[in-house]
């Protein structure tokens, strides 16, 4: 289900303990140039602001449940992640426990065994003489207790060593390893950011998709967007053959391009 209003005062009308998994992403508080919403206030009124609907997040949410915060920086603002994920976590009323810390790494170079260079993923340039390029955002893995289970080798990768299949003996013969912190998902590539991508901070559908891998309840998870902008979460939820979705939306241009793209996708899939 998809809602059109602020999350502050849709969250209060949702059930306590009826969302599984929450994977979102709100403004960040650097000025973005978003379409109806203004991304410029206080940091003290910024973290209050990310307090109170985060509280909201922790009713609805079951004890064993996880949400996944996805923060940005910038290069002249590095500490804005560090300092929400603070906010949400410490002292003796701290809302949340930081189970795990994500790098969503957009782009990378890699030396290869043959001495050659691979360079892949979303490269946004800059001019400058003191920063280096910021290729990545962090992806906060927070829950009540911080000892949530999760499906590590649901979210995980083939042994690039097939020999490690044997040689360890927790991997039980399954060609399946736990990916780790780092995540690698490039935005997919666009001919037309008006058209195709006109939220000026989306997160790629894959990195959704991984969220709900890792947490390992499958079609079964009631998953929850408080702040859903142009539908990644609901497009990931579609693929991955979820059936209980909730996405809040404050901007009615963002949330009729998410249904734009839930139809067109419904339109494709089999039938």
């Amino acid at each position: 289900m998809l809602h059109h209003g602020d999350c502050l005062d849709i969250l209060p009308t949702l059930p306590e303990g009826s969302v599984d998994l929450v994977v979102t992403s709100p403004p960040y508080n650097l000025g973005i140039d978003y379409h109806s919403f203004k991304d410029t206030a206080s940091r003290g009124d910024f973290l209050e602001w990310c307090l109170r609907w985060s509280a909201e997040l922790k009713r609805v949410l079951a004890d064993d449940g996880s949400f996944f915060l996805n923060v940005g920086g910038s290069l002249i603002n590095p500490l804005l992640p560090h300092q929400i994920v603070l906010a949400l976590t410490e002292g003796p009323d701290a809302l949340f426990r930081l189970q795990n810390t994500i790098h969503w790494v957009k782009s990378i170079t890699l030396d290869t065994r043959d001495g050659g260079q691979i360079s892949a993923g979303h490269f946004k340039p800059i001019n400058s003489q003191r920063f280096v390029n910021d290729c990545h955002e962090y992806v906060f893995h927070l829950t009540k207790t911080g000892k949530v289970k999760v499906d590590r080798r649901g979210a995980g990768v083939p042994y690039q060593d097939k020999s490690n299949i044997s040689r360890w003996s927790h991997t039980g013969g399954v060609d399946r390893r736990c990916r780790g912190n780092t995540w690698f998902i490039p935005y997919d590539t666009i001919n037309s950011s008006h058209r195709e991508r006109p939220h000026p901070a989306s997160f790629p559908i894959a990195l959704v998709e991984q969220c709900i891998r890792l947490h390992g309840k499958g079609p079964a998870t009631r998953l929850l967007d408080p702040f859903l902008g142009i539908g990644s979460s609901a497009i990931a939820a579609k693929r991955m053959g979820i059936a209980e979705f909730s996405g809040i939306e404050l901007d009615d241009y963002y949330l009729e391009i998410a249904r734009e793209r839930l139809e067109a996708l419904e339109a494709t899939s089999p039938s």
